[in-house]
């Protein structure tokens, strides 16, 4: 009887330090868990270093080393779409090359999943040792925000790294929607899951590719593509201008019946076009916002592009 596979996805962007330690780690755990086979499919999102190098040379002296490499930077979040589109695995994983999902717990999840009937065994982190305080608190303020606007199932502190059922994993593969956010995906599809709590680890070598910036703009991301009540918001703050508006008339008219019309300041004037036009900015900004993710969805672009793997290279 063949033995079941896991597969390892670990998506990479200027990773050269530390995966080498990632693969030494990975090997040993591998190797505990003689009862399964395991290929390990690494994804070059484009990287300037030698990690293609790595990859290359990985896959020479290792059969069960696989990897894809884009043509250009895609984004953490076409790398993990073309692993999972891409593995060959009864379970997958998808883990990050710097060890801050620590690989010890793979032998858990996949227990949890063969003795417990879980369709997914994902992690999260109960600590933010290590990472700015500033950067912990809008993290934290962003589940709350999101898990309260839209459907989307998303855990405080949850991770990519899970490992998930070759069902669950089809079920995402088929969502091929351009403008991806797979935290909320892997909530949408459903599943039973089991979450695994750990305390933060930090990265081994390199540096962190996600900037406040950049997470900043992945939770709009995330926002747009799982709830429309920032377009809600947008029609209240109508609404409540509207009803101002009427009362402001109505206490002018009164004010000019009663007092006469003495002459107004002109800055309380241009403060109010000031605040109204302000919000009128922010709420074409919103609807922009969905207008762009609704046009680049209708383009019908490739999520990634390949350049080469490993077969190239045989």
């Amino acid at each position: 009887m063949a033995k079941e596979k896991i597969s390892i996805i670990v998506p990479c962007y200027n990773e050269e330090e530390s995966l080498p330690l990632f693969y030494n780690e990975i090997i040993g755990i591998a190797e505990s868990m003689n009862k399964v086979d395991f290929e390990f499919l690494f994804v070059n999102d484009g990287s300037k270093d030698d990690t293609l190098e790595i990859m290359r040379s990985l896959s020479k002296k290792d059969k069960r080393v696989r990897y894809i490499s884009f043509s250009r930077n895609f984004g953490k979040e076409a790398a993990m779409y073309a692993g999972l589109e891409n593995a060959k695995g009864d379970y997958i994983a998808v883990m990050d090359a710097d060890l801050q999902d620590p690989p010890t717990l793979l032998p858990v999840m996949y227990k949890d999943i063969k003795e417990n009937d879980y369709d997914c065994v994902a992690t999260r982190r109960v600590s933010r040792i290590g990472e700015p305080k500033i950067r912990s608190f809008f993290a934290r303020q962003f589940y709350k925000i999101i898990n309260k606007i839209s459907k989307a199932d998303i855990v405080d502190g949850a991770r990519d790294f899970r490992l998930m059922t070759k069902q669950m994993v089809d079920a995402i593969v088929e969502m091929k929607e351009y403008n991806r956010f797979s935290k909320g995906i892997f909530g949408w599809v459903g599943f039973k899951t089991k979450w695994l709590e750990y305390e933060n680890i930090e990265r081994v070598a390199g540096v962190t590719k996600w900037s406040f910036w950049k997470l900043f703009l992945y939770s709009i991301e995330g926002i747009i593509a799982f709830s429309t009540m920032p377009l809600v918001l947008a029609s209240l703050f109508g609404i409540l201008f509207l009803f101002v508006s009427f009362a402001l008339i109505i206490f002018i008219i009164v004010r000019t019946l009663l007092f006469g019309d003495p002459t107004s300041g002109w800055p309380s004037l241009v403060c109010i076009i000031f605040l109204v036009s302000g919000v009128q900015l922010f709420c074409i900004g919103i609807m922009g916002q969905y207008l762009a993710k609704t046009y680049l969805e209708t383009k019908k672009r490739p999520i990634y592009i390949i350049k080469e793997t490993e077969k190239d290279k045989k």
